[in-house]
């Protein structure tokens, strides 16, 4: 089996860590990295490709990954859950969703200071608009600083002093191996409370894409499939599709089981932070998809078709 990777540290540590579990699963199983070089790898391009979109808004890392499966140089492709549209493209599917890693966004800074720990007039490095939106939602007097680049390449720039703080992805950092409260170059971490800042619909959780038909793969990968983990990111991207929001739309979503139920928090917002519709509510984990279109419902009703609208001019 080739398993297909990008060459970043991160994906190549998510790639390793699905590699790892089907080794254990099957250890006669022979699979092997194959590091697909994109657009965005390229000499000189780091600074305007790590926007991440081709001219139809999928990610330029995604769509080579999925040419890669299509052309048969890869036989699986292992994708971060939040960069992939809602919609699977014809001949490939998604075979398994393994156990979610923390989907929580952190703040990164050198001291190690929360959001509200910020001095006013701080800047806060992020290419997301979901993230900026909450960031001056909760506190309009800092400044954002557009950043984009692997983890390494934006706490190094922080370091340096591009800019005062960075929010990122808690999973990316578990997965290079850093300890909580830690990242690279010296920086600190602060976790950020779900409960008023919400990640991006399936963050935390990767995605293995097969070809559709491929039933030997399919069956390799399976047993690595994790139902809370499924059913949490099925509600927060049928929320996603339901607004009408892309990856790089100002829209998060967040399930969580509890006591047999499933738990669906989203939200849709201008990315100057002014203006917010938040919705939640839940349901049963076998119709995840029905909560998710059912809160995105809830959403629009209350005006999140006017905020994408404005945020998309």
């Amino acid at each position: 089996m080739i398993l297909g990777t990008r060459g970043s540290p991160l994906a190549r540590a998510q790639s390793g860590w699905v590699r790892d579990r089907l080794l254990k699963l099957s250890p006669g199983l022979d699979v092997s990295l194959a590091i697909i070089r994109t657009a965005g790898d390229a000499p000189g391009r780091q600074s305007d490709v790590d926007t991440g979109m081709a001219e139809d808004g999928v990610g330029i890392f995604v769509r080579e990954l999925e040419a890669a499966l299509h052309d048969g140089r890869i036989d699986l492709a292992v994708h971060s859950l939040k960069d992939l549209p809602t919609t699977q493209p014809e001949g490939l599917t998604i075979a398994a969703v393994p156990s979610r890693n923390d989907p929580r966004d952190l703040l990164v800074t050198r001291e190690g200071l929360d959001l509200s720990g910020l001095p006013e007039g701080a800047s806060v490095g992020t290419g997301s608009p979901r993230r900026a939106a909450q960031i001056l939602a909760s506190r309009p007097g800092l400044r954002i600083v557009p950043m984009r680049g692997n983890v390494d390449t934006r706490i190094r720039l922080m370091m340096e002093g591009r800019c005062d703080a960075l929010v990122l992805a808690a999973a990316g950092l578990s997965r290079l191996g850093y300890a909580p409260g830690a990242g690279p170059h010296g920086a600190r971490t602060s976790l950020l409370d779900p409960g008023s800042f919400l990640p991006a619909p399936g963050q935390g959780a990767l995605a293995l894409e097969v070809r559709s038909g491929d039933t030997a793969v399919e069956a390799s990968v399976a047993p690595l499939h994790d139902a809370a983990a499924g059913a949490e990111v099925t509600a927060e991207r049928a929320f996603l599709e339901g607004v009408g929001g892309g990856c790089r739309a100002p829209v998060a979503a967040l399930g969580a089981h509890h006591e047999g139920r499933l738990r669906l928090t989203g939200l849709v917002a201008l990315p100057d932070g002014s203006r917010l519709v938040r919705v939640e509510g839940d349901g049963d984990p076998g119709e995840a998809a029905a909560l998710g279109r059912r809160l995105a419902g809830e959403a629009m009703e209350r005006g999140a078709g006017a905020l994408l609208a404005a945020a998309r001019r």
